[in-house]
């Protein structure tokens, strides 16, 4: 049975000593041998190499008294002795964990955001921790978690580490949109495109991302009956923009939904009170009474109308037939008016032609020769004479004189 126990520790290790299983010190780098009889000490080595010290016994290896193993009143004499002369090596004295390490001892409202050689490794809840600083640059930020949103110059960096979803809920704010903040169900502020985190276990932090982008909601297949109790189908289209985010969030659970209800609303007041043949005489006028009702309710709502307008009117199949004859029958008895009215114009023109003629021989010739004209001018003209009859004119003379 060997009463030495003989470790390495090399350079970029450190040994944990441990007597009967209480925590002595550090061990730092070398090879060294300790008197154990009665097999109560052991080392245990871990590396530097990563510096976060993981270890079961964390609490009494930070909380143990600074000062040597050797020549401590806690080791006998004699066993003081032989170590001091084995091989002629001499036990260096041991240091406290604070003396190679970062100790952090984080209360319930702490965390803490590590940097190794410059570069963020990551972040811890409340808790105690070590991080040895002999081989790298260890550097620790410490933040309260009271208040509950995380703001930092290095957040993008941050939220990527892999442990960060343990104590940070982080979420983003799209471009074109905008976050409503509400903490333990009160509202904050409001959000613009960006990253933002907010600390788990304080609070409740909740973020509604809203639309501001123009956005349409189709107003489709309403039965709406007239006042001269006739049903028809009609398809309307409202385009809105959020105004207000927080009160398109407050107001109601979906914003869309209750604009899509109002308009159906304001579209059975306005088009109801109204007769077929008024409703569609003054199409125009009924959408602007309906654009005017649906922007009024929706500015309660946090929302901007930009349009609201009618796309479709549907008859049912028996009134457009009789719409039909009744336009036919209307168009019909104008253009009979419009052919009464030329051919009576026509005929006052001719009248008026025949009195003026017979009052003015001279024109009376002057359109015979216009007539003459246009028949020679139309092809060849023969004239044919044959005698005259006693005491008659000739039929030549006539020409004659008329030419």
């Amino acid at each position: 049975m060997f009463i030495f126990k003989r470790y390495k520790i090399r350079s970029y290790e450190m040994g944990l000593l441990f007597r009967d299983e209480e925590f002595r010190g550090l061990v730092e780098a070398g090879t060294r041998w300790f008197f154990d009889p009665l097999g109560k000490v052991r080392v245990e080595i871990v590396s530097q190499r990563d510096p976060w010290l993981v270890h079961e016994k964390l609490d009494l290896i930070v909380k143990s008294a600074a000062g040597a193993e050797v020549g401590s009143d806690r080791v006998p004499f004699l066993e003081k002795m032989l170590n001091m002369l084995v091989r002629g090596n001499r036990i260096s004295p041991v240091a406290t964990l604070k003396d190679r390490a970062v100790v952090l001892d984080l209360k319930d409202h702490e965390r803490a955001l590590v940097w190794i050689e410059n570069r963020f490794s990551h972040v811890v809840p409340s808790g105690l921790y070590a991080y040895w600083t002999g081989l790298k640059d260890v550097r620790v930020e410490v933040v309260d978690a009271r208040n509950v949103r995380f703001e930092h110059d290095e957040l993008k960096v941050i939220a990527k580490s892999p442990m960060v979803q343990r104590v940070l809920d982080v979420c983003s704010v799209n471009r074109d949109r905008v976050g409503v903040l509400f903490i333990d169900g009160r509202f904050v502020d409001t959000l613009s495109p960006g990253l933002y985190a907010f600390w788990k276990g304080q609070s409740e932090a909740k973020i509604a991302e809203i639309d501001l982008r123009e956005t349409m909601v189709d107003v489709g297949g309403q039965d709406i009956m007239t006042a001269d109790k006739v049903t028809l189908r009609l398809n309307a289209v409202v385009t809105y923009k959020i105004d207000d985010a927080r009160k398109a969030v407050s107001q109601t659970d979906d914003v869309r939904q209750a604009l899509y209800r109002e308009t159906q609303l304001v579209l059975r007041s306005v088009i109801g009170a109204r007769d077929l043949d008024v409703f569609l005489t003054e199409k125009d006028a009924v959408a602007s009474e309906i654009e005017e009702s649906v922007r009024r309710r929706a500015g309660e709502l946090g929302l901007e109308i930009a349009s609201v307008g009618i796309r479709d009117v549907i008859l049912p199949g028996d009134m457009k037939d009789l719409m039909n004859k009744v336009t036919e029958a209307r168009k019909a008895a104008e253009a009979n008016l419009i052919s009464r009215r030329e051919e009576t114009a026509a005929m006052r023109s001719q009248a008026n032609t025949a009195k003026l003629l017979a009052d003015n021989p001279v024109l009376m010739r002057l359109r015979e020769l216009e007539v003459l004209e246009k028949i020679a001018a139309s092809g060849k003209l023969n004239i044919v004479l044959g005698d005259k009859t006693p005491g008659e004119k000739g039929l030549a003379d006539k020409v004659i004189n008329l030419l």
